[in-house]
């Protein structure tokens, strides 16, 4: 990161493509809209080295002090997601398998195994080269590790896999004994003798046991882990910069143990203005992944994406800007499209950019000037503040998502899942933050945990400690009923520690029918779905009461004070018009019981970002879904990018408007 406080506008460039006259115009180009940051070199192996030990990193290195020299910095990136065909032709053992034993073929990307002991050696040594070239230019203000990670391919079911599986699974139990009590193997005779025995995933004439598959995804993404961790390791023998990955939602990886060995979070995010509560939600998790560390939006379209077989609308006029507010106010450094320059080659031809193949502005160029435009105005005050510590945390778990890719229930999506909970909270103005299960809990008064099978040991007791000193935890629905091997308790249905701490037991588990069930809570009938619990209370009281199914009478929510706080149970899912504003009566109900300050009166589609200076706060309002919206001012405030004063009351915020609210201090 630059030691100077500036907000970065920036491209992915891929300058091996052009040749030297393309490459002076492309920099021309970039200083006229602004770009003041590019990030290249992850597709580049076999330009680095065409042929194996062939090695010449300094094209690369020229081309960082080039673009330096124009006020320009660089992120760089290893190539590890394109290996070069020398090292994959005639090589089908150092290829990736997908589960129903296909191998991949050189052509594409993320082709090789990652595991692959040559392929390691081969990433190892590139990395070094590039690290020992270019790691201390002044021009270079960061590394991204490979590129995105498992965005093509799930897990890897080749010959090296399965012998790293089976050493995995012995460091993991110890004992094949252990691995078979943890597992419960004795069903269906899969009880196995040598962790040699232990399958992959694979074909299967039905489906595998639930723990077999829950801890291959795992170990997935264990390995992913190291190799991120041998990659950052290699950079640091030779450089200072800073070192990210451009993550997603979207991967089969594990977002908490690849960033442990990170130094900031960065990632790609395509939302269209249909789902801008989506691109909202990457804003509101990625700043937290690296707590205290700045977050790059790497990679954005300027206007639309696409590929050979498909493409998406373009942006209408107004909400790429409003994407760049959004995010640097939500506390993004920088700001970074795919791509400069239109691919004239390749799959991803007809994919948006700011400039053509052929040179010239795109249908996304005005937009990215009005960004430019914008960062300018905003920067100061940006730059000056930092946002305001949320009070409302919503959990996000890797490691859920992979006990609902096991067992999706009704089809279960995590990542839908998570988003309309997500989406509730960001439609009734609360400032929120979306946080991994390992973030820390002090400064929030309310904390959601929706749709996590299984509640860790440590999870549990930070919890309970947050709820102690006086944090209200609100535990649901689908949450807490396996244990980490991916099995039933035998204690108490959702476990015995979460029962005791909530003051329930839980009486059935099944999955409830929307058309014959329905709740009653917080002044609202809904139906009820999903797979649910219902619940006895033993120290708690009722909230939510089924009226009508299979167990009438019987609570779907409680509530128990413990400590200072609360614990409230979520038993089901309620859904349709109704069950969205009993869950919105809920979340109020406990939001304003634990006091939450930052609660905006503010229509859905536009967004407060709350910030603070040494002795002023900022308010950063934005208009996302191009209908514009109205905003409450609790009191009198100015405009620091125009000057003007600002009433309290209810104002108007224009389709795609933004406005900068600053308030003094009391």
């Amino acid at each position: 990161m630059s030691s100077k406080k500036q907000l970065y506008h920036g491209a992915a460039y891929y300058p091996e493509l052009w040749d030297a006259k393309t490459r002076e115009e492309d920099i021309r180009l970039m200083k006229k809209t602004g770009i003041n940051v590019v990030r290249m070199g992850e597709f580049a192996w076999s330009t680095m080295e065409p042929e194996e030990d062939n090695i010449d990193i300094q094209f690369f290195a020229d081309m960082i002090d080039q673009l330096y020299h124009h006020g320009i910095d660089t992120i760089m990136c290893t190539p590890t997601p394109t290996p070069p065909i020398w090292l994959s032709h005639g090589h089908p053992e150092r290829m990736h398998v997908h589960q129903d034993g296909t191998t991949m073929a050189h052509g594409s990307r993320q082709h090789v195994c990652t595991n692959h002991p040559y392929f390691r050696k081969r990433a190892a040594i590139i990395t070094e080269h590039m690290a020992r070239a270019i790691g201390t230019r002044p021009g270079l203000v960061g590394w991204q590790i490979d590129n995105e990670l498992k965005a093509h391919v799930g897990e890897c079911y080749c010959a090296t896999c399965q012998t790293l599986w089976h050493q995995w699974l012995e460091e993991r139990y110890g004992t094949i004994h252990k691995l078979n009590e943890a597992w419960g193997t004795a069903i269906w005779s899969q009880y196995y003798q040598t962790f040699q025995q232990v399958p992959q995933p694979g074909p299967t004439p039905f489906l595998h046991n639930a723990a077999l598959k829950t801890m291959y995804q795992f170990f997935s993404m264990e390995m992913l882990a190291a190799f991120t961790a041998e990659q950052a390791e290699m950079i640091r023998r030779y450089s200072k910069a800073p070192i990210t990955h451009n993550g997603s939602f979207g991967f089969k990886v594990d977002n908490e143990r690849i960033f442990q060995s990170l130094d900031f979070a960065s990632f790609d995010t395509y939302a269209s203005i249909e789902n801008a509560g989506a691109y909202i939600m990457n804003c509101d998790f990625w700043r937290n992944v690296k707590e205290g560390r700045p977050v790059w939006v790497m990679e954005t379209s300027p206007s639309y994406n696409a590929h050979l077989e498909g493409y998406a609308s373009p942006h209408p006029n107004g909400y790429l800007k409003a994407e760049a507010v959004a995010a640097y106010a939500l506390g993004a450094e920088a700001f970074c499209y795919w791509l400069w320059r239109q691919q004239r080659t390749g799959s991803e031809q007809p994919h948006g950019s700011v400039i053509s193949a052929w040179g010239k502005p795109t249908v996304g160029y005005p937009n990215v000037l009005e960004v430019e435009q914008v960062r300018k105005d905003i920067e100061p005050y940006i730059v000056d503040t930092v946002l305001t510590p949320a009070e409302v945390a919503m959990t996000y778990s890797d490691r859920a998502k992979t006990f609902l890719t096991t067992e999706p229930h009704r089809q279960l999506n995590y990542r839908s899942l998570t988003s309309d909970f997500h989406q509730r909270l960001l439609e009734m103005g609360i400032h929120r933050d979306l946080i991994l299960e390992g973030h820390p809990l002090n400064h929030y008064k309310l904390l959601f945990t929706p749709f996590m099978p299984y509640i860790s040991e440590a999870y549990m007791q930070k919890a309970q400690a947050f709820v102690e000193q006086g944090g209200i935890w609100v535990v649901g629905p689908l949450s807490g009923g396996r244990t980490s091997e991916h099995t039933i308790h035998t204690d108490a249905a959702l476990g015995k520690n979460l029962e005791r701490l909530a003051g329930v037991e839980t009486l059935y588990t099944f999955p409830m029918d929307p058309r014959t069930t329905e709740g009653e809570a917080f002044g609202e009938r809904a139906a009820l779905d999903m797979w649910s619990a219902v619940f006895k209370t033993k120290g708690g009281t009722m909230k939510g009461v089924i009226r009508q199914g299979v167990t009438p009478g019987e609570a779907f929510i409680t509530e128990h004070k413990v400590g200072q706080g609360k614990v409230v149970m979520l038993g089901a899912m309620p859904v349709g018009e109704n069950g969205h504003r009993m869950l919105k009566r809920l979340i109020d109900h406990y939001a304003q019981e634990a006091n939450i300050n930052h609660y905006f009166n503010v229509t859905p589609g536009t967004i407060v970002a709350p910030r603070q200076g040494n002795d002023y706060n900022l308010w950063c309002v934005v208009n996302m879904d191009g209908k514009g919206g109205r905003l409450t001012i609790p009191r009198k405030g100015s405009n620091p990018v125009t000057g003007e004063k600002v009433s309290a009351g209810t104002i108007r915020v224009d389709p795609f408007e933004h406005l900068i609210i600053r308030f003094e201090k009391e």
